[in-house]
C-alpha cells in the first residue's frame, strides 16, 4: 500500500465525524443478545456458536438489507488515500475500517499494517514491537518460530483494538532488487509458503482475521500499479501461485489481498482465472477476497472475476455497485457471496464472539520474543579460523564501526515500518518521526552491546565516513567489527544489489587495517561483497527488530550458537540475476499536466508496460543450477560454531515418501542444524535440476547422533499439467539429495515411483 497523498479535511466534515463517532461507537459496543439462560436470543440465531461458520453467515446474510450488505464490501478510506467518509471517524487509525452491522450484532472490521509488528502505533500513542523483518524469520526454517511470530503480532492487534491482520507476504523473490523482498518469505514456494502459514495460523489463533498478499506476482515495486507480468501458466502454478496454495492449506487464512500488478493482461484483482478458477475453485478457498489499497478498477468486472471487498473507499464497491444491482448488471447473488465470505471469516476467526479489548501492550514479552527469534535468524556466512564467537576475556580493544551502529539498527520502509519507541533512533529528541518512507533505525545500540558482552575491554566507535578515520582505529583494535546496511521499501526498488554509501571502499579498508574484521549486515535483500575474500567472519542479521543488538552480540559472543540457513540466494553480482536490468516504467513527459488526485489516475488505469518473466520454472537457486552459475552464498546456507555429518540415508515409499538419516553433531557445542531434502525429478518432468522437498530443524548436543525421517508429500514431487489443469506425478526414478545447503548435498538415494 501507498498512501503518500495530501488531502484535506474542512471545518465541516470534522464536525460531522465528531458527532458520528459518538454515535457509532455507542452502536458498536458487543450488541450480541443474550437469554437469561445464556443461549442467543431467539432474533439472532447466528450468535449460536454450535452452528457452523456458513450456516451463521446464511442467517445474517438473509436479514439484511443492500445498503448493509455493501457497506461490507468496502472500506471507509483513509487519509490522504481517495475521498474521506465521514464514518471513517470511528476508525482506531489502522489501514482500513469497514462500517459493522450494529442491528445484527456485526462489529466494523479494524485492520492495520502488521508485517513484523504493528503499524502506525506511536501516531497512535500506543507501542508495538518490531519482529525481525519476515525475510529473517523465513531465515530461521522453524516453524514453531513462524507461528510465535504470528502470534505476538495477534496478541499486540488485539490489545491495540484491531481485528484483522495486513500481513502475510508471500510474493517469491523472482527479482530480489524488489522494495518488499524484507517484506516476504524468500525465494522457494514450500519453505515460503509453510513459513507464512505458521505465521497466519499463529495471529488466527488470537481471533484475529489473517491475510495473505499480494496475490499474485507482485515481484517488483517500480511501476507496479501499472506493470503487466507475462507468465505461462505451468510456472505461475509451481512458483508464485504453490506458495500462495501451500500457505492457504496450512493456515485457512481468512484473506487474501489481491495485488496491484495485471498479470497477463488483466489486473490482479479483476483476474478471473487468478481469482475464481484458481483461489475460489481449485484450491475451494472460502475466505474473501479485499483490493491492495487502491488497486480495484471496476464494479461489475470485478465482482464477476471474484473481487469480495474494495479498499480504502468505495470507488467501485459503493453507490456504483448498488446501481449495478439495480440495473441487473450485477446479479445479487454475486453480491450476497461476497457478503457471506466475509461473515464466514469472522465467525470462523472468532471476532464476533470474543472481539477485541483495548488494554495494554506486554512490551517485556515483545522484547523477549523479538530477541528469540532475531537470535534464530541470523545467518553466520564466513567464519575464517574460527574468528567467531569472539572470546571477551581475550579482548582489550574492539572497534565497532558505521551504519550509526552506536545508536541504533535499520528497520524496512513503507506499510511495513513499525514506529520505534521514542522516535528514530539516530535523530534528535523530537525530530524522528516516522513518515513515509523515512529512513528509521530502531533504538537498539550495538555499540552498547558490544561493551556489555566486553567490559573490561575498550570499545570504541567510528561512523565510517571517513574511511582513512576507520581504518586508523580498526588498525589499532584487537577485533573490528564493521556494520554495513542497504534500506529498502514499498514504493520503490534496489537500483543494485551492492551496498550504498562507499560502504564497500570502507570494508575493504578496514579489513586491509586488521585482519580480523567482521562485518554485520543489515539488509532485507541479498547484497554483493567483492570483500568477502578479505574478511574474517560475516553476520546477516537482516532487519534484526526491537531488540537487534542484543541479538547480533549474543552471536558474536557465543552466548547463542547461529542455526539460521539463508532463504534466498546471495549472487555474486547484478549480472548473474535472471533480469540483469530491473524493468521500469517509460518516464511521463514533462509536458504532461501533473494529476492533482494521484488515486483517481490509478483507479483509471495507468498506461501499461511488460515484464516477461521468461526464466519460468527457474526461480532463486533453480535458476543458477540450472544456469550453471557460481554464488556467493547459496540458498538454504548458514554455518555454526559446531559441526554435522549425515549418513546412513534410505527411502521407503507409501502414501508419502519417507526420508531417514542419521544426524550428528561431531562438533564441541550444542546446536541447532537445518537438514534439507531436494528431489531431482525424472528428465520427462522438464524441471530445473532439483527443488526444495522438505526440511528438518534439529537440535543436537556436542557428540550426540539422532535418527531423523523427514516425510516428502507427493504433491511436492508433482509438476501442473496444463492440459489436464492439474498436478501429476510422473513415472519414472527421483533422486533425493540430503545435507546442509543447496550446494551441499554429499547423501544420495534414488527411487521409481510410478
Amino acid at each position: 500500500m501507498n498512501w503518500n497523498i495530501c488531502s484535506c479535511w474542512t471545518g465541516a466534515v470534522v464536525r460531522s465525524i465528531t458527532i458520528l463517532v459518538v454515535i457509532v461507537t455507542v452502536a458498536e459496543l458487543p450488541a450480541v443478545a443474550q437469554s437469561a439462560s445464556g443461549n442467543p436470543a431467539p432474533e439472532r440465531p447466528w450468535m449460536n456458536v454450535q452452528l457452523s461458520p456458513d450456516e451463521r453467515a446464511d442467517l445474517v446474510v438473509k436479514e439484511m438489507t443492500l445498503a448493509e450488505k455493501i457497506s461490507l464490501l468496502h472500506g471507509t478510506s483513509m487519509k490522504d488515500l481517495s475521498p474521506m467518509s465521514p464514518l471513517a471517524g470511528q476508525s482506531n487509525g489502522g489501514a482500513g475500517y469497514v462500517v459493522g452491522i450494529p442491528r445484527l450484532g456485526i462489529p466494523g472490521i479494524q485492520m492495520s499494517d502488521a508485517a513484523y509488528g504493528v503499524r502506525h502505533s506511536g501516531d497512535n500513542g500506543r507501542y508495538s514491537t518490531a519482529l525481525p523483518d519476515d525475510l529473517a524469520g523465513a531465515a530461521s526454517w522453524d516453524l514453531d518460530v513462524a507461528y510465535e511470530y504470528g502470534a505476538l503480532i495477534g496478541r499486540e492487534l488485539r490489545d491495540q483494538g484491531y481485528n484483522m491482520s495486513l500481513g502475510g507476504g508471500v510474493n517469491l523473490a523472482r527479482e530480489p532488487r524488489d522494495g518488499r523482498t524484507f517484506e516476504y518469505m524468500g525465494e522457494d514456494p514450500l519453505l515460503a509458503g509453510k513459513m507464512v502459514g505458521q505465521l497466519i495460523k499463529g495471529t488466527q489463533a488470537q481471533h484475529v482475521l489473517g491475510d495473505i498478499k499480494h496475490y499474485a506476482l507482485n515481484d517488483q515495486e517500480s511501476g507496479r500499479n501499472a506493470v503487466n507480468v507475462n507468465i505461462d501458466k505451468r510456472s505461475m502454478r509451481e512458483t508464485d501461485l504453490l506458495a500462495f496454495e501451500i500457505g492457504l492449506r496450512e493456515s485457512n487464512a481468512a484473506a487474501v489481498m489481491c495485488s496491484y500488478n495485471r498479470v497477463n493482461g488483466a489486473y490482479a484483482c479483476e483476474n478471473k482465472y487468478l481469482l475464481t478458477d484458481v483461489l475460489k475453485k481449485a484450491w475451494t478457498f472460502n475466505g474473501f477476497v479485499l483490493s491492495d489499497w487502491g488497486g480495484a478498477h471496476s464494479t461489475a468486472e470485478a465482482s464477476a472475476a471474484g473481487l469480495d471487498h474494495e479498499e480504502p473507499g468505495d470507488l467501485f464497491y459503493g453507490a456504483e455497485l448498488a446501481k449495478a444491482v439495480n440495473s441487473g448488471q450485477v446479479p445479487l447473488a454475486e453480491v450476497d457471496d461476497h457478503v457471506h465470505r466475509i461473515l464466514r471469516s469472522m465467525f470462523a476467526r472468532g471476532v464476533i464472539d470474543d472481539p477485541p479489548r483495548k488494554s495494554v501492550v506486554d512490551v517485556v514479552r515483545g522484547f523477549e520474543v523479538a530477541q528469540r527469534i532475531a537470535e534464530q535468524s541470523i545467518v553466520l556466512l564466513k567464519n575464517d579460523r574460527a574468528q567467531l564467537p569472539l572470546d571477551a576475556s581475550q579482548l582489550r580493544t574492539i572497534a565497532v564501526i558505521g551504519a550509526h551502529s552506536d545508536l541504533g539498527m535499520l528497520s524496512g520502509g513503507g506499510s511495513a515500518q513499525v514506529d520505534p519507541p521514542g522516535g528514530n533512533a539516530i535523530m534528535p529528541p523530537g525530530e524522528g518521526r516516522t513518515t513515509w518512507q523515512a529512513h528509521i533505525w530502531f533504538p537498539t545500540s550495538p555499540l552498547k552491546a558490544i561493551r556489555a558482552r566486553a567490559p573490561a575491554a575498550k570499545v570504541q566507535y567510528d561512523p565510517g565516513t571517513d574511511i582513512s578515520s576507520a581504518a586508523a582505529l580498526a588498525k589499532a583494535a584487537d577485533v573490528a567489527i564493521v556494520f554495513a546496511q542497504q534500506w529498502e521499501s514499498e514504493g520503490m526498488d534496489l537500483e543494485t544489489l551492492s551496498l550504498p554509501e562507499q560502504q564497500d571502499d570502507l570494508i575493504a579498508q578496514v579489513a586491509a587495517a586488521n585482519p580480523h574484521t567482521i562485518v554485520v549486515l543489515e539488509t532485507g535483500s541479498p547484497v554483493t561483497m567483492p570483500w568477502a575474500g578479505q574478511v574474517a567472519g560475516i553476520l546477516e542479521a537482516w532487519y534484526p527488530g526491537t531488540r537487534g543488538a542484543e541479538a547480533v552480540a549474543s552471536i558474536l559472543f557465543g552466548d547463542v550458537n547461529p542455526s539460521a540457513k539463508l532463504p534466498i540466494t546471495f549472487p555474486k553480482s547484478d549480472t548473474d540475476l535472471p533480469h540483469p536490468t530491473l524493468v521500469k516504467p517509460p518516464k511521463r513527459s514533462t509536458t504532461q499536466p501533473s494529476d492533482s488526485e494521484p488515486w483517481r489516475a490509478i483507479a483509471k488505469g495507468l498506461p501499461v508496460f511488460q515484464v516477461t518473466y521468461d526464466e519460468g520454472l527457474k526461480v532463486g537457486y533453480k535458476w543458477y543450477d540450472a544456469e550453471r552459475k557460481e554464488v556467493l552464498f547459496p540458498f538454504g546456507y548458514g554455518l555454526s560454531y559446531t559441526s554435522y555429518s549425515y549418513s546412513n540415508l534410505k527411502l521407503t515409499s507409501g502414501k508419502t515418501i519417507r526420508v531417514s538419516f542419521r544426524l550428528s553433531n561431531t562438533g564441541p557445542r550444542a546446536g541447532a542444524e537445518v537438514a534439507e531434502v531436494y528431489a531431482v525429478l525424472p528428465a520427462s518432468a522438464g524441471e530445473p535440476p532439483k527443488r526444495l522437498v522438505g526440511w528438518s530443524k534439529v537440535k543436537l548436543d556436542p557428540g550426540e547422533n539422532r535418527e531423523v525421517t523427514i516425510e516428502v508429500d507427493p504433491w511436492y514431487l508433482s509438476v501442473f499439467d496444463i492440459n489436464r489443469d492439474a498436478w501429476q506425478l510422473q513415472s519414472g526414478e527421483y533422486t533425493f539429495l540430503l545435507g546442509g545447503s543447496s550446494r551441499s548435498l554429499p547423501l544420495k538415494e534414488s527411487i521409481n515411483l510410478k
